[in-house]
């Protein structure tokens, strides 16, 4: 087998891009991300250039793996020994990786794999579930209002409630407010359930269609709303303006120790499809009177 490096997207694409399509559902992520990539140039998420890998084995792509610095390592679906293989050539490569996310067998496989090559401790950050919109079901009672698309006049509102949500689930250094904000206004990816009236109360927003999908996220309520249904009302609506655009598939990640986010995605018609893993990587500083040599790798916790 042969993992293939680069930072050229086009050439990424050129190699992976039927691969990826091929599986819309599970590799959600790397076509939301190589599609804005494609649109913004290489810095939408970051000042250094994305990374970009692609697995090879008897002429055909098997896996497939990006990075936006500073963010985690992202990978499609591996088994265990490739992704010990991948651990231990990005580790000899001296590629800095502050984690990774992927299916939970395959995140868990690389952490391990990392943390023997690397000496870093590693730290579950988040289980989430990946789930599909199978029938759309309006929240009973649905609470008074509408939803309407954000415009350039609600700039401030998203910027200011994309910050709440990345002070939520505790990652504010995990994307640019305004640069978010602005990508929402300009291609309409973005719901607000509003009061009737006129206040807006709570937010859904969703990624362009790739391959037939479309991915929403985040879902905000700013905190003195919740607990009224607005979330419900605004994900229903979102999935439903997806799917009149033509999605096959609307899909989003929720966090497992969540159980409210889970269940109003159940309630409204979402099915779990996959679990997945975020794992962070740090590497501890030697300890006074001790050489620098590797730490004692730990458990990574399953």
């Amino acid at each position: 087998m042969s993992w293939h490096i680069t930072e050229d997207l086009d050439g990424f694409l050129a190699r992976a891009g039927n691969f990826l399509r091929s599986r819309p559902v599970l590799h959600t992520v790397q076509l939301t991300v190589t599609e804005r990539l494609r649109a913004y140039g290489s810095r939408a998420y970051g000042d250094e250039a994305p990374v970009f890998g692609v697995l090879e084995r008897d002429g055909a792509v098997r896996a497939a793996w990006f990075r936006t610095p500073p963010h985690w390592l992202t990978l499609t679906p591996l088994v265990a020994e490739d992704a010990a293989v991948l651990a231990a050539q990005l580790a000899g490569l001296g590629h800095p990786l502050p984690g990774v996310s992927a299916d939970r067998g395959t995140a868990v496989a690389f952490a391990e794999a990392w943390q023997r090559h690397t000496g870093a401790e590693v730290t579950l950050w988040q289980h989430q579930r990946l789930y599909r919109l199978a029938e759309s079901t309006a929240p009973d009672p649905m609470p008074p209002g509408r939803s309407r698309i954000a415009g350039k006049a609600d700039r401030e509102l998203l910027v200011r409630w994309f910050g709440g949500f990345l002070d939520d689930v505790g990652k504010t250094a995990a994307g640019d407010p305004e640069a978010w904000a602005d990508a929402r206004v300009e291609h309409g990816g973005a719901l607000l359930w509003e009061t009737p009236d006129g206040i807006p109360v709570s937010l859904a927003a969703a990624h362009p269609m790739v391959a037939g999908q479309v991915r929403v996220g985040p879902v905000y309520t700013p905190p003195e709303q919740r607990g009224r249904g607005y979330a419900a009302a605004v994900t229903v609506a979102v999935g439903r303006a997806a799917r009149e655009a033509g999605a096959e598939e609307v899909l989003l990640f929720a966090d497992l120790a969540n159980p409210t986010s889970n269940g109003v995605y159940q309630r409204v018609g979402y099915r779990g499809v996959a679990d997945f893993a975020v794992y962070d990587f740090t590497v501890p500083p030697p300890s006074q009177g001790q050489s620098s040599s590797r730490a004692q790798p730990s458990a990574v916790r399953r």
